[in-house]
């Protein structure tokens, strides 16, 4: 089978120092980008973290502070890999709730504003999650019947998400081989930033899906309690959400001088 693509379409995974997409880096990168003439081509690349790569990061992808020494840092790879996913929708296994916003923060971090939230997202996980329940490992045994040889490494999972995707496209007759469909039906909630802090509510309005505020239109509080913003913007929270937050506030006090 095909992928029926309007677009290029990268499947990507990363490798990182932890789980934290606001502290940890990415040391590995291996990206799958598939043509709608059906052509595909991979590349993979070490990246320096700038930071110790902790022993169980390197337990479960076994890249550790010596394999990355020499390596460049995202910053130097960043306005070429830009390029290269520009105009590209993206794929991945948990890649809406990790691998998109780890990626979103590296960029940031170099100085480059890139606005993923414009590309059709497929999670190749919550499909399997919603018609399935299992991991990558057991997705690959169950839809393409192989073992996933190189767990854990960037590359074996990439290629290994683009088949289990083809392969729930010949099982299941409900899904359209259609891209804005597989992103629709891949996402989980209907979330402002990529970190899950800010969600839209049924009216479309940004609210917070976290502590004392939460289900609260963003914009409110920070009328009522100007200080929860700068609260937020000095906090550990990622970059992106910072970013989102701050629009919301622009936004807010736009709407309000222009009564």
């Amino acid at each position: 089978m095909k992928l029926n693509l309007k677009n290029p379409i990268i499947f990507l995974d990363l490798e990182t120092t932890g789980v934290d997409p606001a502290k940890d880096r990415i040391v590995e990168i291996s990206l799958v980008k598939v043509f709608p003439n059906g052509d595909q081509e991979t590349k993979t690349r070490r990246i320096n973290p700038e930071m110790p790569i902790p022993p169980g990061a390197t337990a479960v992808h076994h890249i550790c502070d010596e394999d990355v020494k020499d390596c460049p840092k995202f910053k130097e790879i960043a306005k070429s890999l830009a390029a290269y996913i520009e105009g590209c929708d993206l794929g991945g296994f948990n890649s809406n709730k990790f691998d998109v916003p780890v990626l979103v923060e590296e960029f940031l971090r170099a100085g480059i504003d890139i606005d993923l939230k414009k590309r059709k997202l497929i999670d190749v996980q919550n499909i399997f999650h919603k018609k399935e329940q299992r991991t990558l490992v057991a997705a690959y045994k169950f839809y393409c019947d192989k073992e996933l040889e190189g767990a854990h490494s960037a590359e074996a999972d990439t290629l290994a998400t683009y088949e289990v995707l083809l392969a729930q496209l010949e099982r299941y007759d409900d899904l359209e081989n259609d891209v804005d469909f597989l992103a629709e039906f891949s996402s989980r909630s209907p979330f402002a930033d990529y970190a899950g802090r800010i969600i839209y509510d049924e009216r479309g309005v940004e609210v917070f899906n976290f502590g004392k505020h939460k289900g609260r239109a963003v914009a409110d509080v920070f009328r009522e309690e100007p200080s929860y913003y700068a609260w937020m913007m000095n906090g550990d929270f990622p970059n992106y959400t910072k970013k989102v937050i701050t629009e919301i506030r622009l936004r807010a006090q736009g709407k309000a001088e222009n009564k």
